[in-house]
């Protein structure tokens, strides 16, 4: 568990690639960015720019090979041979929040979640709501990539993220911290807007296509649904996040 509170690099940072979005966290008095490094082939005009833009910011530049910097961004195509390491400080690790001594009463957890649009809106919904946290895992959802933060439009820089694992590991912590664990599935009988809540009450939010995993699934408290009368099916998860994250708002707890 030391290992866990303490977290790691990536509980830390946003890594953003690519040559516009690296200038643009540079030129923004709001972010911090901890380092760049520029790929040892980049030179010219490109890289000349965000040295300067570095140094003006008073930002370390690092060189590594181009392969590094590719495994880095954990993109093959488009990091055009730069990152930056920017800090997020509103992301820890799960084990971190939980070991609080007021841990947050309402969590949201993400399980599958592989489309960067909608995690970004997912983070930039549950900001502006003032949840406590969203518990981002670190497989099984769309990486915290630069798709996440323009889809975010600059909100998950400073989202409230909780890094672990897996979805089922963070399920297995909340259980043992004491949670209840609800998830949204369109047939539940109870819904979302009559639901008791107790004082520690997490909501999962499943994937685009396969919804919440059978790993998470078996240790769900309670499955909720958010009521339509309308013919449709099912809301698209950032859209249901949107009503939960307000629905919460209007209970008055976050």
């Amino acid at each position: 568990m030391g290992d866990e509170l303490a977290g790691s690099p990536k509980d830390r940072f946003l890594t953003v690639y690519g040559r516009k979005p690296v200038l643009e966290a540079l030129g923004d008095p709001d972010l911090r960015v901890d380092k760049v490094i520029l790929a040892d082939t980049a030179r010219g005009p490109a890289a000349a720019e965000i040295q300067r833009a570095a140094k003006a910011a008073g930002v370390p530049v690092q060189r590594a090979s181009a392969h590094r910097v590719k495994v880095l961004a954990g993109n093959g195509k488009q990091d055009q041979g730069v990152l930056a390491d920017v800090v997020a400080p509103r992301m820890r690790a799960l084990a971190a929040a939980l070991d609080d001594r007021r841990p947050p009463a309402r969590l949201l957890l993400l399980d599958g979640i592989t489309t960067p649009a909608n995690v970004g809106m997912i983070l930039r919904t549950a900001t502006a709501a003032g949840l406590a946290g969203v518990i981002v895992p670190r497989r099984g959802v769309a990486a915290l990539d630069p798709m996440v933060v323009k889809s975010s439009a600059g909100v998950a820089f400073r989202a409230p993220m909780l890094r672990c694992g897996s979805a089922r590991e963070a399920a297995e912590m909340l259980v043992e911290a004491g949670y209840s664990l609800f998830a949204l599935g369109a047939s539940a009988p109870t819904s979302l807007f009559d639901v008791e809540l107790p004082q520690r009450s997490a909501f999962v939010l499943g994937g685009e296509t396969e919804g919440v995993g059978e790993a998470v699934a078996e240790l769900v408290t309670e499955w909720v649904s958010i009521p339509m009368p309308g013919d449709v099916e099912s809301l698209n998860v950032s859209a249901a996040a949107a009503v939960l994250s307000f629905e919460l708002v209007r209970r008055g707890v976050s």
